[in-house]
């Protein structure tokens, strides 16, 4: 008798299982990430409005102009050309091959060097160097990975490549079409590396560059020990003397992230001029991620960072018109 209970029990159960599943089919379809969910949120609940409560003070991005008046900035924006020229690195007699970015209308811009990252100088990485030349500055970019036959993403870091950078400035302040006698460094990734080396090692801040700029930057030899990569910066950060703002994602990689904020609080700490933007909700690469996989977030902070670039840019060439 019992035996014939349970039978039944469970015929009961696979006609209830049955009956649910011709109502809700089980599929790829209905286990997809559910688009309505908000995104970029700090808790991802769906329908949720993402909150922000830090005081208005420490929101860097706030505008009573914009919030109460509904004042917009307007860029400066500039059809852009470009050319490729090469350089020689009198240490080695390398040659260096880069791109030179500048408006299309005719005159003299303020000089700025670009430095590509880790990824070499490829097509997304290029952009970054256009968009500061449509802000209305000559901008070299050299490739100092075709110069020394390097192949993309190295591992170790091939020293040499600093005074690439560094010859890189002599090159750019002596054009015709630059109107300032020194340049601002731009860079991201491991071209933060370059930069600073350029800088502070090989002495170019004293007499060539006005203003340090990088995002998400490499701040560490990069053949430096583990440990060291984790939980150290490079000991040129406390060297750098020039103002130099820094952006990088509040979901940047944790020891890239530790790095360039333990950076940071000792430059302030020593009444250095540097400032550390971080994205809300924004990871690494915003700036140059491909379409594909862009968020909405990404395009608002590579749009702010590059704007806010600009006007740091030009706030401290103002001083060096020649």
């Amino acid at each position: 008798m019992y035996q014939f209970i349970w039978w039944r029990f469970v015929a009961i159960i696979s006609v209830l299982i049955a009956a649910c599943s011709a109502t809700i089919p089980i599929n790829a379809q209905s286990l997809a990430p559910n688009d309505n969910a908000a995104a970029d949120t700090a808790s991802g609940e769906t329908l949720e409005a993402p909150v922000n409560r830090r005081p208005v003070a420490k929101k860097f991005w706030w505008s009573d102009d914009w919030f109460d008046n509904g004042r917009l900035e307007i860029p400066q924006n500039f059809k852009v050309t470009e050319r490729q020229v090469s350089y020689v690195n009198p240490h080695d007699d390398t040659d260096v091959p880069a791109t030179l970015y500048r408006p299309s209308k005719e005159g003299r811009y303020p000089a700025v060097l670009f430095q590509h990252g880790r990824r070499g100088f490829d097509d997304l990485v290029k952009r970054l160097a256009r968009r500061i030349a449509a802000r209305g500055f000559v901008v070299l970019a050299p490739d100092v990975y075709a110069a020394r036959f390097i192949d993309p993403l190295p591992i170790e870091h091939l020293s040499e490549t600093e005074r690439d950078v560094a010859a890189g400035l002599d090159f750019l302040l002596s054009l015709e079409d630059v109107s300032t006698n020194k340049a601002c460094v731009v860079s991201h990734t491991r071209g933060g590396y370059y930069t600073l080396k350029a800088a502070v090692t090989h002495g170019r801040q004293e007499k060539q560059i006005a203003c340090y700029v990088s995002s998400y930057p490499h701040f560490q030899d990069p053949n430096a020990a583990e440990p060291s990569q984790v939980y150290r910066y490079a000991a040129e950060a406390d060297e750098l003397i020039v103002p130099a703002m820094i952006f990088i994602g509040e979901y940047e990689q944790y020891q890239r992230r530790r790095s360039v904020e333990t950076a940071v609080a000792s430059m302030k700490a020593m009444g250095r001029d540097v400032k550390l933007i971080i994205y809300p909700g924004v990871g690494r690469g915003f700036d140059f991620r491909p379409p594909n996989v862009r968020t909405f977030a990404d395009d608002l902070a590579t749009k702010d960072a590059n704007l806010r670039t600009a006007r740091f840019i030009r706030e401290h060439l103002a001083g060096w018109e020649r």
